[in-house]
């Protein structure tokens, strides 16, 4: 073994005569390895090592503090030892590689801390100022690219997938005053879906298909329903294309694709208690309506409805 090995393991709580309080000198012990007990991990390094730097543990074993010991002799040190190895190759190497995790960079810089390793406190100080500038978004929207790409995506997802369609530029005809507005409204919408379900529910947008705006809700790989927000009005001698905002609409499809998330059984007393059109009709229509909850629920609003766009009184 050499002179600056350590080795670390975990003792149980010792039951026996309290620590004794000595005045430690590095000098005094013929054998130059130290036995330190640090929260119970044990440590084996050098007075050489643990006096390099001008810090707390010099303080220690240079005799101007004094070190409480077992009957054993281990040198009892009262902190946590889960980072004193990294304390001990910083003191040997005056460099170490920090650890990844944030967590883990202050645990470590309080202990640096408290041994007034001042070297080791402005590393972890750096890293973490470092890691602060780093971006990290609180969720990711996928953009479909292409059709097979959204297939793999909803396929391999284990979590209920929403999607909204929205592509304004997919209309012969042109809007209505207010569809602007509209087409806002339900990108806001999915926007706001997204910061609050985005643990729950994967979240998907589609630039590329052929409607102009419409939401999807899929649960185990398969659609479950359909919003559609577009619809073809008559104007005076002309079409025009109106986008809606339906709202309560998408807030119900959206909490009910959450009773398909994992385990990948969906609740069957759930599914039946917001089947609306169950709950109305008589028992042989309740056989019939198991057979179609695979199929997926579309909702137009207002298609091919009349439409003035007009003020009154003119």
């Amino acid at each position: 073994m050499s002179g600056d090995t350590c080795l670390t393991t975990t003792l149980c709580p010792a039951t026996g005569p309290k620590p004794k309080t000595c005045s430690f000198k590095g000098g005094s012990l013929g054998n130059k390895y130290v036995r330190l007990n640090v929260g119970g991990s044990l440590y084996y390094t050098t007075v050489q090592v643990l006096t390099r730097h001008d810090t707390m543990l010099k303080a220690m074993f240079s005799g101007r503090m004094e070190v409480l010991t077992d009957k054993e002799g281990w040198i009892l040190i009262d902190r946590c030892g889960k980072h004193f190895g990294t304390i001990l190759n910083y003191l040997r190497d005056d460099t170490i590689a920090l650890p990844k995790h944030r967590q883990e960079i202050k645990e470590l810089m309080a202990e640096a801390k408290y041994y007034l390793i001042q070297g080791l406190v402005d590393m972890c100080q750096a890293a973490l100022q470092d890691k602060k500038d780093l971006y990290e978004p609180v969720c990711s929207i996928p953009i479909i690219t292409s059709p097979k790409e959204e297939e793999r995506l909803i396929e391999s997802s284990m979590k209920p997938v929403v999607k909204l369609l929205y592509n304004r530029s997919n209309n012969k005809y042109s809007y209505t005053s207010n569809s602007d507005d509209n087409l806002l409204k339900n990108i806001e919408l999915f926007d706001k879906l997204s910061l609050r379900f985005n643990g729950r529910v994967l979240f998907i947008k589609d630039v590329i298909g052929d409607e102009i705006c419409c939401w999807s809700f899929y649960g185990q790989g398969r659609k479950l329903a359909e919003v559609c927000c577009t619809s073809i009005v008559y104007a005076t001698e002309k079409k025009q294309t109106k986008v809606e905002f339906p709202e309560a609409r998408i807030y119900e499809e959206t909490l009910n694709v959450l009773l398909y998330e994992t385990p990948r059984v969906p609740d069957n007393s759930l599914l039946e208690a917001t089947n609306r059109s169950r709950s109305q009709a008589s028992h042989s229509e309740d056989d019939e309506g198991f057979e179609l909850r695979d199929r997926v629920r579309r909702i137009h609003v207002k298609r091919y409805s009349t439409y003035d766009d007009r003020q009154l009184g003119h």
